[in-house]
Formats: structure tokens, sequence, C-alpha cells
């Protein structure tokens, strides 16, 4: 451990959540989220009005993070922000902040993956959490992504499986969009799963390859499932409403495993970690806790409050990116699509 304190400032741009962080050698001292009501109108991240609301937020959600870390900014030794995947006006709004803030107080810059910074927000320093030894596997789930990655070390990650179409974040809020629930519906449909009968309703898993997911399919046939008994009984998803969730969730949740299982065995590597806002989910995080007595793993589920997006795990990859000297030129671009590998 530095003996020195290292103040490392995590901003948080990607989507539709604006999030700052200051952490000290690892350990989180503020980690602010400012959430965006408005797209529920919407059912679903309008782009347009995410960049807006960022604007709005951004300077407020910096100040109170600074402030809750009880720090001076001239304190801070180098910001980190998203430089991407993500939403090109949202990171814009982060990533101009940023350099211009660093560029104001004359410290370095680190440009940050953020499908790594979900991985990496395993390495935040905290008492209650054990930290996974390298290498290991990690299932990253969200709404944009759905992959199996093979972690070496803090900057070096390989991806062994991927989603083909979409990703398991969406699978779960098309599935709430069928039965006429509110955006964002993956946390409803956890919600009223915990009520239903896992086994009442069979779906089709589908078959693709040993480690590549697939959500489209099992989509469409959610779909014509509830349009064949809705056009028998037009009560059939109220009546039924928590049966069906579960099922669902119980669907969703026998995929991934499945593909960890293929992934253990194909590697070898037992210690398995999940990252990504999916990695809320309640059935997820029982299963894999069972998976430690019943297959031998070590499994690493995250705080609640790391799963989303937020800027603590921007500023634990901005620490680990410090100790390494990797910092990012002032002239550094968002990048919309970027690989967990770039």
């Amino acid at each position: 451990m530095n003996s020195e304190p290292i103040y490392i400032l995590g901003i948080e741009s990607s989507c539709d959540d604006t999030s700052a962080a200051v952490l000290c050698n690892g350990k989180v001292l503020s980690n602010v989220v400012a959430n965006q009501e408005i797209h529920t109108t919407y059912g679903g991240v309008v782009p347009e009005l995410a960049s807006r609301a960022h604007q709005q937020n951004i300077i407020p959600v910096v100040q109170q993070a600074i402030q809750k870390a009880n720090i001076d900014k001239n304190q801070l030794n180098a910001i980190a922000f998203t430089r991407g995947p993500g939403l090109m006006g949202s990171l814009l709004v982060g990533t101009s902040f940023a350099k211009s803030f660093a560029m104001g107080l004359n410290i370095p810059l680190i440009g940050v993956n953020h499908m790594q910074a979900h991985i990496l927000a395993h390495f935040i320093d905290d008492k209650n959490h054990k930290k996974p030894p390298f290498p290991f596997l990690c299932l990253t789930i969200s709404g944009g992504h759905t992959q199996i990655v093979k972690v070496n070390n803090y900057f070096e990650m390989m991806v062994l499986g991927e989603t083909l179409d979409d990703a398991v974040g969406e699978a779960f809020d098309k599935s709430a969009k069928i039965l006429g629930l509110p955006y964002p519906g993956g946390p409803l449909i956890d919600k009223y799963a915990q009520l239903g009968n896992p086994k009442a309703y069979q779906f089709t898993k589908p078959r693709v390859g040993k480690l590549e997911f697939s959500f489209s399919g099992l989509k469409t046939g959610i779909l014509r499932f509830i349009q064949k008994n809705v056009k028998e009984n037009p009560g059939f998803i109220k009546e039924n409403q928590y049966d069906i969730c579960a099922s669902i969730q119980h669907t969703i949740v026998e995929i991934l495993m499945d593909k960890l299982k293929n992934a253990v065995k194909q590697t070898g590597i037992n210690h398995i970690a999940i990252a990504g806002g999916v990695s809320a989910n309640s059935e997820i995080r029982k299963v894999l806790k069972e998976a430690e007595s019943k297959f031998v793993w070590t499994t690493y589920i995250p705080k609640f409050e790391y799963t989303t997006d937020n800027a603590a795990m921007i500023g634990i990859s901005g620490y680990l990116a410090y100790l390494q000297n990797k910092f990012s030129a002032i002239d550094t671009i968002a990048t919309a699509r970027l690989k967990v590998t770039e």
C-alpha cells in the first residue's frame, strides 16, 4: 500500500447516469450517481435527452463527490473518465469535462474502458469483499453486453465467448415490455419472479456454440407464447404474471450458467466473477453462490452499488492505471464502440 495518499476522481457518463467518485489508494470515499428519470416516459434511453441531462448534472455531481470525500480539488492526483463504449453524446460530456478539469488542475488524465471497469470494480479496496486472483473468469452481463472474459491481469483480458445478437439485459427488458411492464423492466421481472414458480412454463434455449450466447430467439419464443395464451384468455398475463416472470428468469439464468460451466471445463479456471448491471439480479447471485459448493468454484459477487453504471469502478480503473503510469493524451477521443480487450 502506498504511504502517500493517491486521490483519483472518476467520472462516468456512458449512458443515462451521471456519476462521480473519489477514491484514495483504491478505497471509495464518495460515489455519487444522478439518475435520469426522463427516459421512463419513452420506454428506453433517448440519446439526445441523455446527453442534455449529463450537461446539467455533471458539475453538481462532481462537486458533491469532492465535498463528500472531504478533500480539496487541488489534492486530486488524476482524473479518470469513461472513454467508451457507450452513447456518443453522453460520452462527450464526460470526456470534455474531464479534459478541461485535468487541464485546469494540471494533473494527468486517464481514459477508462467502461467494460473493463465493470470487471475491475472487484478490486475496490473493501474489507467485506475478497478480490479474485489472476487468472479468473468474469461473466459480464448488462443491457449492452453478454460475455465470458478471461482476466489475466488488470489490463489484459480475452473474450472467450459472447452474444451473437442481443445482450441479456435487453432480453430481460424486452420480455418485460411484452408483459406490459414499465421500463426498465428487468428489475421488475426479478421482483415478481420471487413470488412465482420457475418451472411453470418451459421456454426453448437457443442452440449456439459452447461459449456463445443468443437471446433473440428466446425473446421471439416468449412473445409467441404470450400472444397465443392471451388470444385464448385475455387475462392470462395478469393471472399468471409471477409464474411467467419466474419462468423467464429461470431460463435466462440457466443459459448463463450452462455457458459458465463450459468455460470452466475448457479453461480449468474455477475462480468466477460477475460484473455489469444484470449482476444485480437476485437469481444469478443466488445460483452463483450455490455453485461454490455444487461445483467447487470460488465466486466473486460485486456489491449492488458497483453493479450498475457508477464512477467508483472508473476510479479504481484509474487508480490501477495510475500505478502503472498508464496516462491518456489530452487529445484522447471518446469511442462509442470499444471492445473489452481495447
